[in-house]
């Protein structure tokens, strides 16, 4: 069984049971696996973030877990497979009569048909989109972006809950080696998953791969180092268990052009005001002192349009322009509301048939 046929297997199963069928991202995952490669070299062959990829891998082999019903984990994955694909050669022929052929799947990892409608494509409805297939606009926000970045500064996402921070941050992560003219190593880091400053300097490290320090010993560290860390949620950093020294050191670590940090933060609020504590004593804030401001404004009605149409396409079911006027108003340009507004119109319309 090679990695084709067990991507037809996959889809396939998926496909019978109305679940959906993995994404091209996914499809990657499952290749990168069956031929023996880590994340880092999954990652590094396709242009993926190393983080991107190994939540993408636990996510995917969860999800096979619970459809397949068996323990699926990436150690143990193409065993579990082929042994599934054994079991059902046994029970059903592939190619018995009248039954799904694979031969459904093999122009197009998505059906499109009827079948395809019962499929929300209004996902996900909350947090950041983890996969690059359905990320949408904001070609000019990353021009600007890294044009910043290729400039020697460092840059601040701004911009309020649901605008879609957390999305850009990790897709300018994705787009690192391309879009860079001297080479980093991006790194994606949610401060929504660290406890204190401790916790921050010890994920930090691992995610760049150096042992774990802080201080004289972390610069050492870092000396050779070229990263471009992406800070989500750097409001974390009022938090009790941070202080302003954190902020002062990533200061140090981010000036100059050829600093070893290049920062990219996403944050609700203006780092003065987010920071306010910067201001005693007459103090600026550190980090604002590094970063060019890059305000993330809500999608026009054109684009929110796009958007409902581009997520439409592979589906027989549309909506109404009315529907779609209300809900571009309804949602203000908020691409996760938005999101959620389209998901319940169209389980709407799964409901009625």
């Amino acid at each position: 069984m090679d990695s084709k046929e067990a991507l037809e297997f996959i889809n396939r199963w998926l496909w019978e049971n109305s679940q959906p069928v993995l994404t091209e991202a996914e499809e990657v995952i499952v290749i990168g696996i069956w031929q023996g490669n880590g994340y880092k070299q999954i990652a590094a062959q396709n242009y993926f973030d190393d983080q991107y990829t190994r939540e993408l891998g636990a996510k995917l082999c969860k999800r096979l877990k619970e459809y397949f019903n068996t323990e699926i984990n990436k150690r143990n994955f193409k065993k579990q497979i082929e042994y599934l694909y054994g079991v059902e050669v046994q029970v059903q022929p592939l190619e018995s009569d009248g039954s799904a052929s694979t031969e459904v799947l093999q122009e197009s990892s998505i059906p499109v048909d009827s079948d395809n409608q019962t499929i929300n494509p209004f996902t996900p409805q909350q947090g950041r989109i983890d996969n690059p297939q359905d990320f949408f606009n904001r070609e000019r926000e990353i021009r600007q972006i890294f044009e910043v970045i290729n400039s020697g500064s460092s840059v601040a996402l701004i911009g309020a809950e649901g605008i879609g921070k957390s999305s850009l941050l990790l897709q300018i992560c994705r787009l690192a080696d391309t879009h860079l003219h001297s080479p980093r190593q991006p790194v994606f880091l949610d401060l929504n998953t660290v406890v204190d400053e401790d916790d921050f300097y010890g994920a930090l490290c691992d995610e760049i791969g150096i042992p774990e320090s802080k201080g004289a010993r972390l610069s050492r560290h870092l000396k050779s180092r070229q990263i471009l860390l992406a800070l989500d949620n750097v409001g974390k950093m009022t938090w009790d268990g941070f202080n302003r020294g954190v902020r002062d050191y990533l200061r140090g670590l981010a000036e100059g052009s050829h600093a070893p940090i290049k920062l990219v933060l996403a944050a609700n609020e203006s780092l003065d005001k987010l920071f306010n504590d910067s201001w005693d004593n007459g103090k600026t804030s550190p980090l604002a002192g590094v970063c060019q401001e890059e305000i993330i404004k809500p999608w026009d009605e054109s684009t929110a349009r796009d958007f409902i149409d581009t997520r439409l396409a592979m589906n027989s079911i549309s909506f109404t322009e009315a529907e779609i006027k209300q809900l571009v108003e309804d949602s203000g340009g908020y691409p996760r509301r938005l999101m959620q507004l389209c998901y319940r119109m169209y389980s709407r319309y799964l409901e009625s048939g």
